[in-house]
């Protein structure tokens, strides 16, 4: 598929196919496909992805959620997602090397998460990405150190619907030239 109708047709998912058997290797296919090609800061490659596809620790996982995201992530496995702390906008003795700090770590996490959901669409699979989770219930579901902050949590799986585009802001609400 053609990367721009890849972006294009990509949509945040509410309601998955349980029907349908997901395929872990076209997941751990696009995990892959992100955690090899996304940039990050200074090459720290913080990024780490957990992926849920038993029954047993999709319920678990599930109950880390709010009542809405776990209806909306049902059908679909999940992927857990997080980063390494204190490296990304760091520098070696652990001091920011700027006032976002942490926040790098985020926005690493951001562009491989983004590579992940969009090589899933090219894949067939769609993704819902929850950020509303209790990060400290996943870190004692999933025995996550504290070394590590989660991000969210992505839903991944057959679209049993086939939402609208989303109407987007005008380009002159968003884009400055000087």
């Amino acid at each position: 598929m053609e990367f721009q109708k890849v972006v294009e047709e990509r949509r945040s998912i509410r309601s998955f196919d349980n029907s349908k058997n997901i395929e872990n290797d076209l997941v751990i296919q696009a995990l892959t496909f992100a955690t090899q090609n996304a940039p990050s800061w200074k090459n720290t490659q913080t990024p780490r992805y957990r992926y849920i596809n038993s029954e047993e620790m999709l319920l678990k996982v599930r109950e880390c959620l709010p009542e809405f995201n776990r209806i909306s992530s049902f059908g679909a496995h999940l992927v857990v997602t997080s980063f390494v702390k204190n490296r990304s906008g760091f520098e070696k003795d652990g001091t920011p090397t700027n006032e976002v700090g942490n926040g790098w770590g985020y926005y690493d996490l951001g562009l491989s998460n983004e590579l992940f959901v969009l090589k899933a669409k090219e894949l067939g699979l769609s993704s819902l990405i929850m950020g509303i989770r209790d990060e400290e219930k996943l870190k004692e579901v999933l025995e996550i150190s504290e070394n590590e902050l989660i991000g969210p949590v992505i839903a991944i799986g057959y679209n049993a619907i086939n939402p609208e585009k989303p109407l987007k802001k005008s380009p002159n609400d968003t884009i400055f030239e000087f």
